[in-house]
């Protein structure tokens, strides 16, 4: 199948062409039994479970299995499902992955090309592991649908990374994130040919080719808090990424002629609960902040630091103490040294000193934040202050004069300053 490419930059793409286009993806193929894997909830701007149901009944002939890229995410609750794939598609029709358990090794990344890539920083093996459910031969087709924008790890998301990190095992992840780590997120955000997306790309190129996978991906801006499709890409081949690529660095990064000074971000509720997903306020803003600037992040949902027990476990041990910190911790302490994913997040989640970050939340208290070297201030506080109903996106003046930059959700792009890329 040749890729398909629909865009539409100034009003976005409408729900017909967007139906036309999966239509046209799956047009006169006897498919029996297929598998969609989309993003989970924590993607809610990315269009996909719009995507996601209009396969679900477009395939109405076919057995159709939902398998959400969780990642190391948690499991969807049915109430998610929901709220981000609409009714129509019954709670049966998903399966569950499991990043520790429910992987089979399909090959290995040697340990050369990953020197070669990091420039000499990391050397270390990596095995690619894969749902079983993604090796199940009963599968006429995969449809591997989710949103390309900046992204910490890969330097912009999707494509292979939604099958090798979002359907992968405990092995690739941490080895892919504690590379991402290594190398310097600065480096890449934002950003194509990472060694990250070359090791994934390997993958792709090596392991993937033989799976029956077409990639459906797309990007989008919210207005409104509604996710606009800007361009949709459906097919096989790495042209539809590197459009989609290209498109995103247009609409999804945002450019400042001055560092921010103070920033305040705000998590949904219904989309971030952990640190581990609601850093994406850290990640997202960190090449916009001044020296000794404020980044205040009201995250009334967040109530735990990792999505699993040990990763949550291993972050109140060590805290977001900075980079130089943890990967001394990490060679001389073996529970962060088997889970490097976990030493990696701890890396990303820090300012190493440069710029103040604090968190305002309800469901953490100040003992549990400040535990993890983060700043705490109390949630009613900050919204008294900081409330995003008196704020817009962008440049704003409180009462006594003070310039805040405001976020409505970071998950969207990436903040930096002119000349940065």
């Amino acid at each position: 199948m040749d890729t398909i490419l629909l865009e539409n930059e100034c009003a976005g793409l409408g729900l017909k062409e967007i139906r036309a286009g999966l239509a046209l993806s799956i047009q006169g193929r006897q498919l029996k039994k297929v598998l969609l894997i989309p993003p989970d909830i924590t993607r809610s701007n990315s269009g996909a479970g719009r995507i996601t149901a209009l396969y679900y009944e477009l395939l109405s002939g076919a057995h159709v299995d939902i398998l959400p890229a969780l990642g190391t995410h948690a499991p969807m609750t049915r109430a998610e499902q929901i709220a981000f794939f609409g009714e129509s598609i019954p709670a049966e029709s998903f399966l569950q992955h499991n990043w520790r358990t429910g992987v089979t090794k399909i090959g290995e990344i040697p340990a050369e090309f990953v020197r070669d890539v990091s420039e000499g920083l990391m050397e270390e093996a990596m095995d690619v592991e894969v749902s079983n459910y993604i090796l199940d031969p009963s599968y006429d087709l995969i449809l591997s649908i989710g949103q390309v924008v900046p992204h910490e790890v890969a330097g912009m998301a999707n494509y292979t990374k939604n099958i090798v990190v979002g359907c992968g095992g405990s092995r690739f992840i941490n080895r892919s994130h504690m590379l991402g780590a290594v190398y310097g997120m600065e480096r890449m955000m934002g950003r194509d040919r990472t060694p990250v997306r070359k090791v994934f790309d390997y993958a792709g190129e090596r392991f993937l080719s033989r799976l029956p996978i077409t990639y459906v991906l797309t990007v989008t801006v919210t207005k409104d808090e509604t996710a606009d499709i800007l361009g949709l890409y459906i097919g096989r081949a790495r042209e539809g990424f590197e459009r989609a690529v290209a498109l995103s660095q247009k609409h999804n990064l945002n450019y400042l002629k001055s560092p921010l000074k103070t920033c305040a971000v705000w998590l949904d509720e219904r989309e971030f609960h952990s640190t581990w997903i609601g850093n994406k306020a850290i990640y997202r803003t960190r090449m916009a902040m001044a020296d000794n600037g404020r980044l205040i992040i009201l995250a009334p949902g967040v109530k735990t630091f990792g999505e699993d027990g040990e990763i949550d476990r291993l972050i109140r041990k060590y805290g977001y103490v900075g980079r130089e910190k943890i990967l001394a911790l990490y060679q001389t302490q073996e529970d962060l040294r088997t889970n490097p994913s976990a030493a990696a997040h701890l890396i990303h989640g820090s300012s190493d000193g440069r710029f103040q970050i604090t968190y305002a939340t309800k469901r953490l208290t100040r003992e549990e934040v400040e535990g993890a070297a983060f700043g705490y201030m109390p949630f009613e506080e900050a919204m008294g202050k900081y409330n995003p109903k008196n704020l817009q996106p962008g440049y704003n003046t409180l009462p006594g004069g003070e310039e805040v930059y405001f976020i409505e959700n970071p998950a969207l792009g990436l903040w930096a300053l002119e000349g940065a890329f």
